[in-house]
């Protein structure tokens, strides 16, 4: 199947997973082109697709979004990832939004808020996760700066459940358990603010394409040893019932978004210093 073009891309995540993505949202400016894509790329066949049409006031855009970070049964999760971005990049897609939900470490934070993060750390043992060897990849501002100030401007004008906090750190683990309460206070110590599974490798394999990437993340529970315990019924409560919140949010930031770039991201994607390692190879 060939992949279509389109500037636009959203990645879902557990949020959202509980609907389905725009069709539930009951939005009339959103219109489903094409369901059910799977494209051939060179880590296996990708997970589905949906081509997405949005029009609104900046003209009509299409989009291409998939569920769950593309994360399916008897993939691995970096491999899924080189799947979802070798098909964005293969579209030309130039600016990204994901979600997900995420723990609470800092103190401050209740579930329900939104934190739209700065930064990461990433502590997951998926690394050296890429497409290809060609780009030196600078984090310097490891979200996109405009993109994430725009998607923060949206969820205070829109987001009723909790408060929205346009900074913190992202504390990336691999799952699929959640973290034990000495891990969590060590992130703490850290300087991390929220723990989830999905912004890395995400973020870095859309440097490497070239886009933008910012994300919009719920807080769904007190990571262990924050506050007070949580419990399975009130996580399920919130995914459940914030999901067409969430989703809405999304596409309207993606129907509003400028597309002018104020930003330096695809700046900070520099050729590899180490052509000669890769062309040639490497022995130690």
């Amino acid at each position: 199947m060939k992949i279509p073009q389109a500037p636009l891309a959203l990645i879902g995540g557990s949020s959202t997973l509980s609907i389905q993505i725009p069709e539930d949202l009951g939005l009339d400016y959103v219109n489903v082109l094409e369901r059910d894509m799977i494209f051939t790329t060179p880590f296996g066949d990708s997970p589905a697709f949906k081509l997405v049409e949005i029009k609104g006031e900046q003209g009509t855009r299409q989009l291409l979004t998939c569920r769950m970070h593309g994360w399916r049964r008897g993939i691995p999760r970096r491999t899924a990832s080189q799947q979802v971005f070798w098909v964005l990049a293969q579209a030309g897609v130039k600016k990204i939004l994901a979600e997900g939900g995420v723990g609470a470490v800092n103190h401050l934070l209740d579930p329900r808020d939104i934190v739209i993060p700065h930064d990461y750390i990433d502590v997951s043992m998926r690394k050296d996760v890429n497409l290809d060897d060609r780009y030196l990849l600078v984090m310097r501002q490891a979200l996109c700066p405009s993109l994430s100030r725009f998607l923060s401007k949206k969820a205070k004008e829109l987001w009723t459940a909790g408060r929205v906090f346009n900074r913190g750190i992202y504390v990336n683990t691999d799952g699929r358990h959640f973290e034990s309460p000495a891990e969590v206070n060590l992130y703490r110590i850290g300087a991390g603010d929220v723990i989830g599974q999905s912004l890395c490798p995400e973020v870095y394999l859309a440097r490497e394409i070239g886009a933008c990437y910012a994300g919009l993340y719920m807080v769904v529970n007190y990571a262990e040893g924050i506050v007070t315990p949580w419990t399975h019924q009130e996580l399920a409560d919130i995914y459940y019932n914030q999901s067409l919140e969430v989703g809405r949010l999304l596409f309207a930031s993606l129907r509003d978004l400028p597309w002018e770039d104020q930003c330096e991201c695809r700046d900070l994607r520099k050729d590899t210093l180490l052509k000669e390692v890769y062309e040639e190879g490497f022995d130690g």
